[in-house]
């Protein structure tokens, strides 16, 4: 009887051992490599939530330290300061002459000739030209002529009231008829005045053929030529109509300096108030001006007041409607205290200064705004 049970596994000595590399069936055994492989995942996973949890912390720190700070209120600390002693101001000024005249022309004619060009010095006088008038010199004579026919009949008038005065009494002529004669001595008399006013009327404004400087000057303008057409009253009528004055003349001694100060600095004009000017066109030279005049009112457009300043000139240096900066310097405000615009919180009822009293508390402290000088503000504790 045969035996049936199964041959043994044949032994080779290169595969008869089981791969240590690979997993027996059934068996429930990990190779060492895949072991390692683990391990490996589960120290990066658990890294990877250390490090989150320590970053989440470390940001808590950040985020709470943030919240801590801006809980906090911040105050900045400024120190005022003192009002100065003195106030400065620049402001814009116009330069004017002491005496400005423009000439026009008081007769019609045309330009005979002129003898003062522009910037020539004339004293009061001057001839500065002649105007030719042939209509105005025949009404002169004309004027001049019914004088003396006025004075003749005036004569023949008084010779004709003494001989009926002669008469008067007797039966030659009666009281009427010398009243009469009398009368018409009286009226030729009237007639002899009103042609000698008319004669005179005429004989001035020949006068007026000559233009000449009405001050000590020089002279600034020139707009007549020889041959223009000037018309009485209206002076030179060019072309398109327009007048103009003939020449003009300034007095240019002393300038008259105006000024237009803010309401805000109308306090320091007063007649001991003096300025300094400078000029473009004389940059390190300095101009003494002082106070001459004020306007009293202020300028509902500017809110500025005009003020008149006067500075001598006796070498011509300034110039009519020049352009200078006036310097000024005023009594100061050493009792205010000058502060930023920003310390300053401007409420409905009241404005407030925020004053830092001690290192641990600050408080509300009132004052009163004395004048506003940007980006700063004057105030005084009240």
């Amino acid at each position: 009887m045969s035996d049936h049970r199964p041959a043994p596994p044949a032994q080779d000595g290169q595969n008869g051992q089981l791969d240590d590399d690979r997993m027996t069936p059934g068996s429930g055994h990990v190779s060492p490599k895949a072991r390692l492989t683990l391990t490996l995942l589960a120290g990066g996973a658990l890294a990877l939530a250390c490090g989150g949890v320590v970053w989440r912390h470390i940001n808590y720190d950040k985020v709470a330290r943030a919240t801590a700070e801006a809980a906090q209120p911040h105050v900045q600390v400024i120190t005022p300061a003192p009002g100065p002693d003195t106030r400065k101001l620049d402001l814009p000024a116009n330069i004017a002459a002491w005496y400005q005249a423009p000439i026009y022309a008081q007769v019609s004619g045309y330009v005979k000739m002129w003898y003062k060009d522009i910037g020539a010095h004339v004293h009061a006088g001057d001839l500065l030209a002649e105007i030719d008038t042939p209509g105005l010199d025949a009404q002169y004579a004309a004027a001049t002529a019914n004088l003396d026919v006025a004075l003749a009949r005036y004569k023949l008038a008084q010779i004709t009231a003494r001989r009926w005065k002669a008469l008067e009494g007797t039966q030659a002529v009666s009281q009427q008829e010398v009243d009469v004669q009398i009368a018409n001595a009286e009226a030729e008399q009237a007639q002899v005045e009103a042609a000698r006013h008319e004669m005179e009327r005429f004989k001035a404004l020949e006068g007026f053929k000559r233009i000449v400087a009405p001050f000590d000057g020089i002279v600034t303008a020139r707009m007549a030529d020889v041959g223009d057409y000037v018309n009485a009253g209206r002076g030179d009528v060019g072309s398109s109509g327009n007048a103009t004055e003939l020449f003009s003349v300034a007095d240019v001694h002393a300038m008259r300096v105006f000024v237009a100060v803010p309401q805000d600095y109308a306090d320091v004009i007063s007649p001991r108030l003096t300025a300094t000017l400078t000029l473009p066109q004389f940059p390190r030279r300095v101009f003494e001006a002082r106070y001459l005049a004020t306007a009293t009112a202020f300028s509902p457009g500017t809110r500025t007041v005009n003020t008149e300043l006067m500075v001598d000139n006796p070498n011509g240096e300034l110039w009519p409607n020049s352009y200078a900066t006036a310097h000024f310097e005023a009594p100061g405000t050493p009792g205010v205290l000058i502060l930023p615009e920003g310390a300053v919180i401007f409420r409905a009822q009241v404005r407030r200064w925020l004053w830092w009293i001690q290192p641990t508390m600050c408080i509300w402290c009132r004052c009163r705004l004395v004048r506003f000088m940007a980006p700063h503000l004057k105030s005084c504790p009240g």
